[in-house]
């Protein structure tokens, strides 16, 4: 948003203003920098006289007519992306007329040509606050209306909003009203997309329509049937769940170019990542991944779009809950049954790193303005959230549970709520007084650590037996966990529970009575069945059996939990990189879990890159490249575990031996049997051999004449901003501070340039990174401004002198605190990477 829009200003017009309805008009025929947008708003005022303004961004206003009056359109301020509305009536009705922008950052109506055909095609991205760079609104989620959209477009395009068109005549296209909805939600996309339509028939006959979309040059990938097919056991598994229909009338899913998240919950017109249209083979980590996203998009239209938060404090409402609902779905409606293990393993992770950083926040989070929003999704917000929603249903039961969750969607169905809205139905199923577990898990920041401590007698018997919790000390609190504690013994079939105790965890000490008199395991898991959100650590006896056999666990979740604690003590480091890396390489060939493997495979490399000695880091890129040549080698053919094998050993290969063999698969001299190199993989062999000075743009080029395709266009970039040269790095960034280069160019130029294995070449651009953090917070759009925040942060640079530049930084300039935010997580990154490499150089 240009303007910002701060908490207290949205208060202030929602309490002033209630809003009707929008009649947009669009002319998408009038070039490729600009498009006609014609808005009419009915709107009331609660206080007749009073003033208030209307946003619209990046426009090229011709007239503004209010209540039948013109005001001067030279009134817009541009820089603020507001229209002034002075001496409101009670009821009023306002039209502008103006020419919008096209956007390349993935904001607003973004506008994308197709280098295989040259096709246009557009889509918006309106979240958090930019439906106001397509036509002019109150943009806030709390002024609800209804949205009648008459769109003018090219012949042979499709268009495709929340509703589906009733007239559609020589490129002119009418969908009627919408119901009430928030304008971050409100839709439009158009070009020559491929659709395929289809149906989800509910017992009683009633039908949902259902599209799938995607670029023309993409069809022939489009696995439309395995998508509408997920679709499906969505709307069944929450239909019935919900106890309430799907609120809208058709259900479109479109894969869009260039897009800068994962997908966006537009009511009935949800925008998805094109890279979920798998051009080349992906493990099926890949379609469970995709098939989550579905399932989250899907249960936004119950929890984000019938009911939508009031502000963006409770951001968490959306995505927590549409989280926590679409793994319980995956688990329990399709055939990835054990989601709630890749949760464990990912998600989850996502939220311990997010949670300990100096920036963490409650989940329930102070959200000021529209810039601080825009960095708040997050692994706190998504994941921890969802954590935290899954022990909430362990707490009050699952049934009063979905019951409160039911009549919550009956008392503020199409409108806007506060947390307060969601507990009180929870509260008045359950029985339970929800405040104080609130206060504990939503309002309060941190995450606590669990730790077995035991005494053992002669026999190997436990005298003792407490559970111990610790909490930061700049985030102290204690709180109350339900653990299940499992006991795990080698055994003929592998390491398996004995036992398991289930109990309440409180305060700084837990004493487990239960335990006393009871043999010592092999094996002990605090936290077993993954019920609580907290880290957890293995006493040394533990980790010796995990050492010698975390392959040996014959259940996935409990060895994902301790995959996931040891990756926890490396980042705390209190286990050494190299006896974590070691620990992969030992037992990633036994995990049986596609995702997890493929995880823990990224994880050790990161290992090896940032938290490693450096002394010791080209002996552990030897050693996983050693193992995983040969685990591709003895990987069934064809399996999705030869496939991750090979791309994790073509990522760690540094010696002759093993890039001539990468060059060898990519030239066809060398092959695994049953591995097919195709597009994707050819990139990834290709973007090895130019890291390590073995192929250079030549080849890249060459390359990108066998796929002259946007993905290929992309995978380009990212490898010549790869090649190991000082004028190639000072290329790359002078295209990546011009501000010109589309967003997704933009992001893999950018990825290439910080590539891990040439860190010397990133030293000169400590300096010039805070020379220019500033000027491109200022100037560039949102989305763009944060990636160049995050990713060019010298993260890479670990030394000392990154922390003292990144703070006197923040001392001299007084950067707006977003800005800050993102800064102090980058220095933060660094300095546990030293504190690692201080362990590891120790060991």
């Amino acid at each position: 948003m240009a303007g910002n829009l701060t908490r207290d200003e949205a208060r202030e017009r929602a309490r002033l203003l209630t809003v009707a309805s929008y009649t947009v008009e669009l002319d998408l025929t009038k070039g490729a920098e600009r498009f006609g947008s014609t808005t009419v708003i009915r709107f009331g005022c609660a206080e007749p006289g009073a003033a208030s303004f209307v946003d619209l961004h990046g426009g090229a206003v011709h007239e503004v007519t209010l209540n039948g009056t013109a005001l001067d359109p030279a009134s817009y301020d541009a820089a603020k992306g507001r229209i002034p509305l002075p001496d409101l009536a009670a009821d009023n009705e306002l039209r502008v007329v103006a020419d919008a922008t096209y956007s390349r950052s993935g904001e607003g109506l973004h506008r994308f040509v197709d280098p295989v055909d040259q096709s246009v095609y557009l889509y918006s991205q309106f979240e958090t606050a930019d439906a106001h760079r397509m036509y002019t609104c109150f943009d806030q989620p709390d002024l609800k209306a209804t949205f009648e959209l008459t769109v003018t477009a090219p012949e042979g395009w499709e268009v495709v909003t929340n509703e589906a068109a009733d007239a559609a005549e020589g490129g002119r296209w009418h969908f009627p009203p919408t119901p009430e909805i928030s304008t971050y939600i409100t839709a439009l996309v158009a070009g020559p997309y491929h659709v395929v339509r289809d149906e989800y028939r509910r017992e009683d006959g009633t039908t949902i329509p259902l599209g799938v979309y995607c670029r023309a040059s993409l069809a022939e990938f489009l696995d439309a049937d395995a998508i509408v097919d997920v679709t499906r056991q969505g709307f069944a598994f929450f239909e019935k769940v919900f106890d309430r229909a799907y609120p809208f009338t058709k259900y479109d899913q479109l894969f869009v170019p260039e897009f800068n998240a994962g997908a966006m919950e537009n009511a009935g017109c949800v925008t998805f990542l094109e890279d979920y249209v798998f051009r080349s083979r992906v493990t099926d980590a890949a379609y469970e991944r995709r098939a989550e996203t579905i399932l989250h998009e899907m249960a936004h239209m119950w929890f984000g779009d019938l009911v939508t938060m009031r502000w963006w404090d409770d951001l968490w409402l959306n995505e927590s809950f549409a989280t926590y609902m679409s793994v319980l779905c995956q688990a329990e409606a399709t055939k990835w049954t054990s989601s709630w293990t890749t949760f464990a393993n990912v998600e989850k992770a996502w939220a311990y790193r997010q949670d300990q950083l100096p920036s963490t926040h409650p989940i329930s989070a102070d959200i000021p303005d529209i810039r601080a929003v825009e960095i708040n999704f997050d692994g706190i917000t998504y994941a921890k959230g969802a954590s935290v929603l899954k022990q909430l249903v362990a707490y009050v039961g699952r049934d009063n549970f979905l019951e409160g969750v039911r009549r919550y969607f009956q008392q503020h169905a199409w409108g806007n709520t506060t947390l307060a809205d969601l507990l009180g139905p929870l509260e008045k199923t359950s029985g339970r007084d929800l405040a104080s577990w609130s206060k504990e898990w939503l309002e309060t920041a941190g995450v606590n650590t669990l730790r077995p401590s035991y005494e053992v007698d002669g026999d190997g018997n436990f005298t003792s037996f407490t559970v111990l919790q610790e909490a930061k000390a700049d985030y102290p609190t204690l709180r109350s966990h339900r653990v299940a504690i499992g006991l795990y013994d080698r055994t003929a079939e592998g390491i398996v529970r004995r036992d398991r105790i289930e109990l309440d965890v409180s305060g700084p000490r837990t004493d487990v009575a239960e335990l006393v008199g009871v043999k010592r395991p092999d094996l002990v898991l605090v936290n077993d069945d993954d019920l609580t959100y907290a880290k957890v650590r293995l006493d040394e006896h533990s980790l010796a059996t995990l050492v010698d056999g975390i392959g040996d666990i014959r259940d996935g979740l409990p060895r994902a939990l301790c995959w996931s604690a040891a990756w926890d003590m490396t980042r705390d480091a209190e286990m050494s990189t190299r006896d974590y890396v070691r620990l992969v390489v030992k037992g990633a060939g036994a995990v049986t879990d596609i995702t997890v493997a493929q995880t823990l495979l990224r994880q050790a490399r990161t290992a090896v890159q940032q938290y490693a000695d450096p002394a010791w880091r080209p002996e552990g890129l030897k050693l996983m490249a050693d193992a995983l040549y040969e685990m591709a080698k003895g990987a069934e053919p064809g399996s999705d575990f030869q496939l991750a094998y090979l791309q994790a050993f073509a990522a760690a290969a540094t010696s002759d031996e093993h890039l001539a063999f990468v060059a060898g698969l990519l030239d066809g001299s060398a092959s695994l049997d049953g591995l097919t190199v195709d597009t994707d993989l050819r990139w990834a062999l290709l973007r090895r051999l130019v890291v390590t000075g073995k192929a250079g743009k030549d080849r890249v080029d060459a390359e990108l004449r066998r796929d002259p395709t946007a993905a290929g266009e992309r995978q380009a970039a990212g490898a010549v901003a790869s090649i190991p040269d000082p004028e190639a790095k000072a290329a790359a960034w002078a295209k990546i501070i011009s501000g010109e280069l589309p967003n997704a160019v933009y992001r893999a130029t950018l990825g290439g340039f910080v590539d891990p294995d040439h860190v010397e070449l990133l030293v000169p651009y400590v300096d010039a990174y805070f020379a220019e953090i500033g000027r491109i917070w200022t100037e560039w759009s949102s989305d763009m401004s944060q990636t160049f925040a995050e990713v060019a942060y010298p993260f890479l640079v670990i030394e000392q002198s990154t922390v003292d530049r990144t703070d006197a930084y923040i001392a001299d300039q007084a950067p707006p605190a977003a800005l800050v935010r993102l800064l102090s997580e980058g220095r933060d990154g660094v300095v546990r990477a030293l504190r690692a490499r201080a362990k590891d150089a120790a060991s």
